[in-house]
């Protein structure tokens, strides 16, 4: 969506196909909530990523003052005083100019009581970041996107012919012949099924579940009162009760392999009873609260988890845009603006965005 806009605000002529529709159920940016935070250790390339993302998705979203799109919850990390990780952070983030409080964990209990903060050393609250609502915000930008005068259609894509140096035109389900000049596949969890001689080995697609508490009466849990959340210990991140939806709390860590087609979206008890482990470790008092919702999405990612924003090998007018999941829908806007600028010649290039640089081994270092 991003990089349709951003190609269409340049001068081009776009057309942008999804099988299912904008912010549909099955993509890995639909939902009701993603995060929105810029800390990302010392990885200062995603911190400066994701704040002007924000500035760019505050410029899309400024005029939905009936349902505020973004909800500035702030960030709030916890951990022990002794994690590389959000000193790294902290380092980068006031680098940066990011707006960042610090206290200690007893100070944590005062400020937010919903916390168990025996174990809390150290937290840290990014004060300019928070939440978007998900969905109503990707059809936020295709709003942008056709007001600009881009078009859009549900149509689902054939995966093209292999070893084709110069694509002139792609097939749909349908049998619609549709041409064009240069061709962007951002296909989330399906683009290793459209390119899988270069790309099953290269993407890993996990099954991901995502459960909604419901809240105790009061207002300790509304966005005014609790930010999005991160313990560092558990690799679990929550946010508030987000339009009246519920507290929302989900496992970073990653799942077994899913096929976004055929895989169960069901949830199982498996999963929420780790949810639920957690809860009563860190907000107890959301230990036995019922659940209103749960989903299975899932993450794609690469073997690093940095993007993969590049060239076809064999295609000189394709170009392929993944490995975001997980932490890159708060990216959206500068993703977009890097393909644009690589497609039109006036970017310049970042290595670690590169196919080249993709494993076939899972080893997360972005975080």
């Amino acid at each position: 969506m991003w990089t349709a806009y951003h190609l269409r605000n340049s001068g081009n002529s776009v057309l942008l196909l999804d099988a299912f529709g904008a912010a549909n159920d099955r993509s890995s940016s639909g939902d009701e909530s993603r995060v929105v935070r810029l800390g990302y250790g010392s990885d200062e390339l995603y911190t400066r990523s994701a704040v002007r993302s924000l500035s760019m998705w505050m410029e899309i979203l400024e005029d939905r003052r009936v349902m505020p799109l973004f909800q500035r919850t702030g960030s709030l990390w916890m951990g022990k005083k002794n994690d590389r990780y959000m000193q790294e952070t902290v380092r980068v983030l006031r680098a940066t100019g990011v707006k960042l409080e610090e206290f200690s964990g007893g100070e944590l209990g005062k400020r937010f009581p919903q916390f168990e903060t025996e174990d809390v050393e150290w937290a840290t609250l990014e004060t300019e970041s928070g939440a978007l609502l998900a969905c109503h915000a990707v059809r936020a930008v295709l709003d942008s996107y056709t007001v600009r005068g881009g078009k859009f259609a549900i149509r689902k894509v054939v995966a093209p012919p292999h070893r084709v140096r110069n694509l002139s035109s792609i097939t749909t389900e349908k049998g619609e012949e549709i041409s064009a000049a240069v061709f962007v596949f951002a296909c989330g969890p399906w683009l290793g099924k459209i390119f899988p001689d270069l790309l099953r080995q290269r993407l890993f697609v996990t099954r991901q579940q995502v459960f909604y508490f419901a809240t105790p009466q009061g207002t300790l849990y509304h966005p005014a009162r609790l930010p999005v959340w991160y313990h560092q210990e558990d690799q679990c991140y929550g946010l508030p009760d987000l339009n009246k939806h519920g507290v929302k709390a989900v496992s970073d860590r990653y799942g077994p392999a899913f096929d976004p087609d055929t895989g169960d979206r069901s949830v199982n008890g498996e999963g929420l009873a780790e949810i639920r482990a957690y809860l009563a470790r860190r907000l107890p008092s959301l230990a036995n609260a019922s659940v209103v919702d749960s989903k299975v999405c899932q993450y794609e990612n690469t073997s690093s988890g940095d993007f993969l924003l590049d060239r076809h090998p064999e295609a000189d007018n394709v170009w392929l845009a993944g490995g975001g999941s997980g932490h890159g829908f708060k990216h959206g806007p500068t993703v977009g603006e890097y393909l644009s600028q690589q497609i039109d010649g006036t970017g310049k290039v970042e290595p670690r965005f590169s196919l080249s640089s993709k494993g076939t081994v899972q080893r997360r270092t972005v975080f």
